[in-house]
């Protein structure tokens, strides 16, 4: 457990309370078609950079309005950055043990489950199954939350391990300290995700009741070692159904907005997992729809014209296909959400359902046939 001088540490945990949740509710839903216009016509202009108040308007229903204006603006931005490409990459999970008792997820540690935890030689035998679904350079690590069992060593062989078959590993677990992932970017480690699941500080230990999980603060700091350790590229997110998607959404981009300031050296993605049904019966509060979530993306597109935008396979195949055109640029493919699916283990619980399933080839296929190239590969040992 981390001792209590470290427990929060310092970062936005310290500077979000500038932001009332209530009254982050209240502007957005206040937005008026004019304020769209105010915020297209910035975005149009190149008249500065787009701030929250601007971000805030597009996603707001007065957004939805203009939502084809949204959608010219954020297609355009994203061919000047990213050019006609699709990033590719793929989970793999090692471990399904976790700590937490998070009510939405069928990994909590009241779930009554067998608990799994690759070994070197089963996670070389998931690496040898990806690579014969496709040419994959870019491999996600995912982990349930066991610091006990799943600390920083395991970690380090992890990525020792996955490093002679990938050159981009990238990793989705419990949050570190700083000098646990500085450790880690010199054994391998090129990015880390990690989703905050909700802003609102009020609300937030209603999912999270036990686990270190519990701690608002320790996670929303973890975002500042990241940065502070020198990763390249940090993944942010939210889970879209736990609370008002729009006031979440609102400070993540208060949030990227802080981080890149002082973080300026570090790439950025985002991602909006929209709930799927778990083990835990947990049911959504809130519900995005496909427009929505559309009219998000390209909110961020305009907020942002460097950011990586991600959408996994959560989402379903024709959903996906349209928005590869207009502002998404990287997909996940193949995906077992599940520890030792592709191998060694494919009975064992997934953590979520996946929605795309169609095979590496088919979503490469369906990627040229849009006119545009599939990206297996953005980074080299060399740069090591």
């Amino acid at each position: 457990m981390i001792d209590k001088i470290s427990t929060w540490g310092t970062g936005f945990a310290d500077v979000i309370g500038q932001w009332d949740w209530d009254e982050t509710v209240d502007v957005i839903s206040s937005m008026t078609v004019k304020d769209v216009d105010e915020a297209l016509f910035k975005a149009r202009n190149n008249r500065r950079q787009l701030d929250d108040h601007d971000f805030m308007a597009l996603i707001s229903k007065a957004g939805a309005e203009r939502l084809e204006e949204m959608a010219v603006l954020s297609r355009h931005f994203t061919l000047e950055r990213f050019g006609k490409t699709i990033s590719m990459y793929i989970p793999l999970y090692v471990s399904n043990a976790c700590s937490n008792k998070c009510v939405y997820c069928g990994f909590n540690h009241d779930n009554p489950m067998e608990r799994t935890i690759l070994t070197p030689d089963e996670i070389k035998k998931e690496c040898e199954a990806i690579k014969k679904l496709g040419p994959f350079e870019n491999l996600l690590l995912v982990s349930g939350e066991f610091p006990a069992l799943c600390g920083v060593e395991y970690f380090e062989e992890v990525l020792k391990t996955c490093r002679s078959y990938f050159h981009n590993l990238t990793i989705e677990v419990q949050p570190l300290k700083q000098e646990q992932y500085r450790r880690l970017t010199e054994s391998g480690l090129n990015g880390v995700v990690c989703f905050q699941e909700t802003y609102n500080r009020r609300n937030y230990k209603k999912y999270h009741p036990r686990g270190l999980k519990s701690i608002f603060e320790w996670r929303l700091n973890g975002y500042d070692r990241m940065g502070a350790a020198g990763v390249h590229k940090i993944g942010m997110g939210v889970l879209i159904g736990l609370e008002d998607w729009r006031a979440d959404v609102t400070m993540m981009a208060r949030h990227l907005r802080y981080l890149q300031k002082k973080y300026w050296r570090t790439r950025y993605s985002v991602n909006f997992p929209r709930m799927c049904p778990s083990e835990s019966g947990f049911q959504p509060n809130v519900v995005m729809t496909d427009k929505e979530l559309a009219q998000l993306t390209f909110a961020f597109r305009l907020f942002d014209h460097d950011l990586d935008i991600s959408y996994s396979t959560r989402e379903l195949p024709e959903f996906r296909d349209n928005m590869m055109k207009l502002g998404v640029t990287s997909m996940s493919a193949g995906s077992k959400t599940d520890p030792g699916g592709y191998s060694t283990n494919p009975d064992s619980l997934e953590q979520f359902s996946v929605s795309d399933d169609r095979s590496p080839k088919e979503i490469e296929r369906k990627i040229k046939d849009n006119g545009y190239d599939v990206v297996w590969k953005d980074w080299d040992a060399i740069f090591d």
